[in-house]
């Protein structure tokens, strides 16, 4: 009877263990199929053939990977993306959800099981250049073989324009010739057409007259929107240069190179383009930081007085070496501030100009405000330095830098209202299935309607007139992500297998050519 009595009492715990025995093997176990679409949306718009890093499109490519990837994950330094979310948020974000995060990491864990990769959507096509269409300008540096031994060079190549009138810039995009030696590359124009090639390997600070942008890593090309309600673009004088100084990082020698950038110009005398601006009005050229210590230096401007005249910010870009930790801008009038730009933890290696999602206002009366920590100890695994040394401010690698710019316009009644993730999202430059037509077009042939909206599993498209239709869903940088078979006046869409985030769907009419383009979101 004890026997029978202490089984009674055991029995929900006998029954529990029996229950979860048979629940357990019915849990899904994660394939490729499961997570190749993460990989697509979050990770290959630099991991493909051709650039810097281990290409990420097939499953063969990634396992051998699986081990860097899973350390990348944890860490938090993949994907590269510095500024602070929490604090601001900018168009073409590279990050990755809790969500996406703990599926790769879970298929790791579980042995990165292959499963039917047959079963996994298409991988996005990359092609060499991200921006459509024909270029107005493109130049290019000589064939160039690096002299980076042991220590990173910087070289700075001078290319006549040709431009034989004042043009506006629209767009451009920085196309390195040999991805796995091109670490970054500054922009600057020259006006006065005098300046030279500086192959020295210490051409530190570009030579020019103002800025124009620059290339990173992963990095979207620069595109400044051109259509209602902001048209804005660069002012190139006629007979000016553009100077490329290029950084190549240590033991590159010998490897060569030849990068262009491809340039897209307004139409001559193009009316109602307002000017935008590329300035570097945060600077403190008085760091010295002492070995051994953690130090903390700011700049704001104007240096006395307030902002006299309000603009509106379009990008930021925050900049310093190697010793630096972190990195706040913000402006403020009083107790007041307006967030700009946070980096909790700053790294060299991963830098430049970041969009915000919408225009930025500045009122007058305010200041810009800029603060950088700097760590020169030893427990700073990125200084240069062992043991630490006093480091100052200077041009060089090893020297340090507070300079942090701003791409920005003079402000206009209701810019702060202006969309920039969704103008860039339907730019011809940048998706060219876009044609223009407004979202609440009256035509019956391309009145779509779509639900639910956002999304969970599946999408169902409603089309008011019977015709044959396509439907293309790409993330808001152009790559394809699924595309359905024709169909006449409805189809309903499974989107399990694509990643949570924004997406634009693109509604082709085949027997119209017509096209309409809506924002979905996938819950």
């Amino acid at each position: 009877m004890e026997f029978f009595y202490r089984m009674k009492k055991t029995y929900p715990l006998f029954l529990g263990i029996i229950i979860a025995s048979f629940v357990q093997p019915l849990k899904a176990q994660l394939e490729y199929k499961d997570v190749a679409p993460i990989f697509y949306s979050r990770c290959t718009s630099c991991h493909h053939d051709g650039q810097q890093a281990f290409s990420f499109m097939t499953y063969s490519q990634v396992l051998p990977m699986t081990g860097a990837i899973q350390n990348a994950l944890q860490t938090e330094i993949m994907p590269p993306w510095s500024p602070d979310t929490t604090y601001t948020r900018f168009a073409h974000e590279r990050i990755i959800t809790q969500a996406e995060k703990d599926a790769i990491l879970n298929w790791i864990d579980s042995g990165a099981v292959k499963g039917d990769t047959t079963l996994a959507p298409a991988p996005p096509v990359y092609s060499q250049y991200q921006l459509y269409g024909t270029p107005t300008l493109t130049l290019q540096i000589p064939t160039y073989t690096s002299t980076a031994t042991s220590n990173d060079i910087y070289v700075c190549f001078s290319l006549p324009s040709g431009l034989t009138e004042d043009r506006v810039l629209r767009a451009f995009e920085i196309v390195p010739g040999n991805p796995e030696i091109v670490h970054h590359v500054v922009v600057t124009a020259d006006t006065t057409g005098n300046t030279t090639n500086d192959l020295s390997g210490a051409c530190f600070n570009p030579p020019g007259d103002f800025g124009i942008g620059g290339y990173a890593p992963g990095a979207p090309p620069t595109v400044y929107p051109g259509q209602a309600p902001l048209k804005t673009g660069i002012t190139i004088k006629a007979s000016s240069k553009i100077v490329l100084q290029m950084h190549y990082p240590a033991g590159s020698a010998g490897q060569v190179d030849s990068t262009k950038i491809r340039m897209y110009f307004y139409p001559p005398n193009e009316p109602g383009i307002r000017p935008i601006y590329n300035t570097t009005p945060l600077q403190n050229w008085g760091l010295l930081i002492l070995a051994n210590t953690v130090a903390t230096f700011s700049d704001e401007y104007p240096n006395s007085g307030t902002l006299s005249t309000p603009i509106s910010i379009f990008s930021t870009f925050p900049h310093s070496h190697q010793i630096c930790k972190s990195i706040v801008n913000y402006a403020y009038s009083g107790t007041d501030t307006i967030p700009l730009i946070r980096i909790n933890q700053w790294n060299f290696n991963w830098q430049g100009f970041y969009t915000f999602s919408n225009l930025v206002k500045i009122p007058s009366g305010y200041k810009l405000f800029s603060e950088h920590v700097y760590d020169n100890t030893s427990n700073n695994p990125f200084n240069p330095n062992n043991p630490p040394a006093t480091v100052i401010a200077g041009t060089s690698t090893s020297d340090e830098m507070l300079f942090d710019g701003y791409m920005w316009l003079y402000y206009q009644p209701g810019d702060e209202t202006i969309d920039i993730a969704a103008l860039l999202a339907n730019d011809t430059l940048l998706n060219p299935a876009i044609v223009g037509i407004p979202e609440n077009s009256s035509s019956p042939a391309l009145q779509a309607f779509i639900y639910p909206n956002p999304i969970h599993d599946k999408v169902n498209i409603y089309l008011s007139k019977s015709s044959l239709y396509k439907a293309t869903i790409s993330t808001i940088s152009g790559q394809h992500m699924l595309q359905t078979e024709r169909f006449t006046d409805n189809i309903t869409i499974d989107l399990k297998n694509i990643p949570g985030g924004v997406y634009f769907i693109e509604i082709k009419d085949i027997a119209n050519n017509r096209t309409i383009v809506k924002k979905i979101v996938r819950e």
